[in-house]
């Protein structure tokens, strides 16, 4: 009753316009969109049809078998989630994620319910895609970081931060950019510092967007190579 009533009056006293359509966010719940705009976010629900090693939106349809896009067959995780389609309320989110280490309550819960209803749940440790020294310095926190501290603590899995680095800044990542430059701006530019706390473990990558699966990919490549007996993927959008 008192979050009812509470977030028309916030939405009064301090108005926020939607950063998808500029229209009024009425609940603080929403974060940067809208009620409208969440609605026409394709959150997945599990009763479409979705590449079963990369996660890609294949069709709206479920279909009762494993499928496959064929785009990611070289790619050196086992298999990556998300939870849904990077567009409308879940690009707002994670653009503005990126400026801000804040996750609306909303965003929260989707993320976390995406990891509960995925099969990842053996992970043994949670790892964030690490940003270069000169980004983290610029942005002044790692956005893969925020979100695997919240799973973490949800879901009581040990958490690392420091053992996979970034060793080579690279030029961020452009929506125009095709998977080719993507693969080779971040080929060999991962590294890691404590080998033995990698082995035999289960890691969940978590990331804010998997666009091309490049950084990812590259990632699990390191990781594997020192140990790791799976490598997952979480991440809060992946682009069609």
């Amino acid at each position: 009753m008192f979050r009812k009533i509470f977030n028309p009056l916030l939405a009064l006293a301090y108005p926020q316009s939607c950063h998808v359509c500029e229209n009024s966010v009425e609940n603080m719940s929403d974060g940067v969109a809208c009620q409208s705009c969440w609605e026409k976010t394709e959150v997945f629900s599990d009763a479409e049809t979705l590449c079963s090693k990369c996660g890609a939106f294949l069709q709206a349809q479920p279909i009762n078998f494993q499928t496959f896009c064929h785009r990611c067959d070289e790619h050196f995780y086992d298999s990556a989630s998300a939870v849904g389609v990077y567009g409308h309320a879940l690009a707002a989110s994670v653009l503005h994620l990126k400026r801000e280490p804040f996750i609306a309550q909303r965003l929260r819960k989707i993320f976390v319910s995406r990891f509960h209803n995925s099969d990842f749940r053996d992970a043994t440790l949670i790892i964030p895609v690490p940003l270069s020294k000169k980004r983290f310095l610029e942005r002044g926190f790692n956005q893969a970081a925020v979100l695997s501290k919240l799973l973490a603590k949800q879901s009581g899995i040990k958490l690392d931060e420091q053992t996979l680095v970034r060793k080579i800044h690279t030029p961020m990542h452009r929506v125009g950019m095709d998977g080719k430059a993507r693969a080779i701006s971040v080929n060999n530019a991962f590294e890691i510092t404590r080998p033995k706390l990698i082995e035999g473990e289960k890691v969940l990558l978590v990331d804010d967007v998997h666009t091309s699966g490049a950084t990812v990919s590259n990632c699990a490549k390191i990781l594997k190579e020192n140990g790791a007996d799976k490598v997952y993927v979480l991440t809060l959008a992946k682009t069609l």
